[in-house]
């Protein structure tokens, strides 16, 4: 498959992860008095994943995550020369995402995306208002078992028709732990879409949303390279 056709996969699939996931938390997650809910919003993202890695993983891989791409080139499952088209692709899906989004959003009287528009943060905008220091420990630790689990579920040992649900449900528990600690990133491109159109706060804090998940991501594909032996 050709890089441009790998990267237009990547390129609709973080959209529809962003606009699928992000997308639940602005619209659907407090509706009147029958939201969602953060179990909701984790669902939503879960199933984003799990439906693209179906729909696109034969031809990209279904990244659709920075952190992920750079995560496989460490662990040896990505070939480096692909990575920045890859992270250009995923990021300009999320904007294009967010930007649909806003529109959306935008036509509800009252609506004001400085208010957060699912941006993830930290300290005083943490939804449950967790310190930097704990931010950057979720973010790394949730992001380095994504990466493992992915690793293993894609193993060429493992069942590989039921990877998707193994990776998009891993995505669905992630975001349980961590929507209350920094509205869950661990995807960097997700991160960057939203706090463009948030554009005060979200954007100060995005050195984390990036930082974090790449380092998570590069530490879980390296612990579970590192436990494979040369019989595997």
């Amino acid at each position: 498959m050709s890089l441009t056709k790998r990267c237009a996969a990547e390129l609709f699939g973080t959209f529809w992860l962003v606009f699928g996931g992000c997308g639940s938390a602005v619209l659907a997650a407090a509706f009147p008095e029958l939201g969602i809910g953060f179990a909701g919003v984790a669902l939503a993202f879960g199933l984003t994943l799990l439906t693209m890695c179906y729909a696109i993983g034969h031809i990209s891989g279904c990244h659709i995550n920075p952190a992920v791409t750079f995560g496989l080139v460490a662990g040896g499952r990505f070939p480096a020369r692909d990575l920045i088209p890859y992270v250009v692709s995923q990021v300009l899906g999320a904007i294009a995402a967010a930007a649909v989004l806003y529109l959306i959003a935008s036509g509800k009287a009252g609506f004001d995306a400085s208010a957060g528009f699912a941006s993830n943060g930290y300290g005083e905008h943490s939804p449950g208002g967790y310190s930097l220091t704990a931010a950057l420990t979720a973010e790394v630790v949730l992001t380095g078992f994504f990466l493992f689990i992915i690793m293993g579920a894609t193993h060429r040992l493992a069942q590989s028709s039921l990877a998707g649900v193994a990776i998009g449900l891993s995505l669905t528990l992630i975001h349980l732990i961590g929507i209350p600690v920094t509205n869950t990133s661990v995807n960097p491109a997700r991160s960057t879409g939203v706090a463009l159109f948030q554009g005060s706060w979200a954007l100060d804090q995005l050195w984390l949303f990036w930082l974090a998940p790449i380092a998570g991501g590069v530490i879980g594909a390296l612990i579970y390279r590192a436990l494979l032996t040369s019989d595997d």
